[in-house]
């Protein structure tokens, strides 16, 4: 038996324990593990300045470089949120349906871990922070494989992480690191261990993932994402708001990369627009310049398209988006309306910024990744995405003979919860 298929062993096993712990023993072990992460800050900094360093030497783009970097603004946030999660109600236990079938016989229907998660991401080690503990929370073991831009950040995190949670009663084995592409590749195909993937990266990674596991995968392709300008918008929100939806932090799956703008606004704010968008050194991509309107940036560039209706912005945000978050900026609430119900995404924004899309802004305390499917969990997923559910039964010695020859009759009395 190879060690990462020991060790997916170890995880399974560790996820059935997980799935018994109560909410004190689970919120107890996350605020040890911030008290940790908080006391050990200096050995996160020293780690993540060798990855610095590092990626300087191999000259890692910008944005990449940018998320990469762990500093104490970072660990403020990181921390901040993990207490939040603290104060979030437990996922698991909670009575989604109750039935009575018949005198004695009742049936619920119950939220439960999803068991093993497997989660690839990107080069962000707070990501890999949040991804634990929001699995921590949710009664779930984690296998965890960020970029090896990361690695010697991603080390010390998840030594601090496992120590904690340990010392505080979780099961050994109910997180794992992996360091190698290898190991990624050799966990797609251990179904029998792991039971959802959760894919943080390119189309073209994400596409590479789903085609080569049996593991059901979860995730989004990438974040092109829109804010459309209507007709009817307020000239000092409509710049305010889509200057920050590209500019507060370009390198983020939920910055604005496509800017729509109605004909009837390219004269007074569209020159406003591009003027203030320019001060923020963004590269402006003109539609007759563009070849691509599926396209993240995750830059300082941003594409603008003339439309002539609704209907066109919308049509285009279904045609060339990634169903990520798309925003409208209008005064017209019919419009809002339309736009919000028509525009297939799992995030869509009324006169705000599609930065907003986010699991720790929308109050999940985190978020594992956003999803652009939709079965399961869609939009950013946080505690509620990352439970299933399982139904249980009580009898009394009952049995189906009975009913079907007719000597007892279902009732299928529906009990509010």
């Amino acid at each position: 038996m190879s060690d990462l298929i020991k060790k997916a062993h170890m995880s399974k096993q560790a996820s059935f324990t997980m799935a018994l712990l109560d909410s004190k023993t689970k919120n107890d072990a996350l605020d040890a593990i911030a008290f940790a992460l908080t006391n050990n800050k200096e050995k996160i900094f020293e780690a993540n300045r060798i990855d610095l360093e590092k990626a300087q030497n191999e000259n890692l783009s910008g944005p990449l470089y940018k998320r990469l970097r762990f500093d104490e603004s970072k660990l403020a946030d990181v921390t901040d949120g993990i207490r939040s999660l603290i104060g979030l109600e437990d996922p698991v236990g909670h009575i989604k349906l109750h039935t009575t079938l018949d005198d004695g016989l009742e049936l619920y229907r119950v939220t439960c871990p999803i068991g093993v998660i497997g989660v690839i991401f990107e080069s962000r080690p707070d990501a890999l922070i949040q991804i634990a503990s929001l699995c921590l929370k949710s009664g779930n073991a984690v296998f965890l494989k960020g970029g090896k831009e990361a690695l010697e950040t991603n080390k010390v995190l998840y030594e601090i992480i496992n120590d904690a949670s340990l010392a505080h009663g979780l099961p050994e084995g109910w997180i794992n690191l992996l360091e190698s592409r290898e190991e990624v590749n050799a966990m797609l195909s251990l179904s029998e261990y792991i039971d959802l993937l959760i894919p943080r990266g390119s189309n073209q990674f994400v596409q590479y993932i789903m085609n080569n596991t049996n593991i059901p995968v979860m995730g989004h392709a990438d974040g092109v994402c829109h804010t459309y300008i209507d007709e009817f918008a307020d000239p000092d929100k409509a710049v305010k708001v889509a200057v920050d939806a590209k500019t507060q932090y370009v390198s983020v799956c939920n910055a604005t990369e496509t800017i729509l703008v109605d004909k009837s606004r390219t004269e007074d704010i569209l020159p406003r627009l591009v003027s203030a968008l320019e001060d923020k050194n963004v590269k402006i991509h003109y539609e007759n310049e563009v070849s691509e309107w599926h396209h993240e940036y995750l830059d300082y560039e941003v594409s603008i398209k003339i439309t002539g209706s609704i209907d066109e912005a919308v049509d285009h945000i279904n045609k060339y988006g990634s169903g990520h978050t798309d925003a409208i900026i209008t005064e017209n609430k019919e419009r809002a309306e339309y736009f919000m119900n028509k525009v297939d995404s799992g995030s869509v924004m009324l006169n705000c910024s599609t930065r907003f899309a986010d699991g720790f802004r929308y109050g999940f305390g985190a978020e594992v990744g956003v999803s652009t499917s939709k079965l399961h969990a869609r939009g950013p997923v946080g505690l509620e995405g990352l439970v299933s559910y399982k139904y249980k039964i009580y009898g009394n010695g009952d049995i189906v003979g009975d009913y079907a020859s007719g000597a007892k009759k279902f009732k299928h009395i529906r009990r509010d919860i």
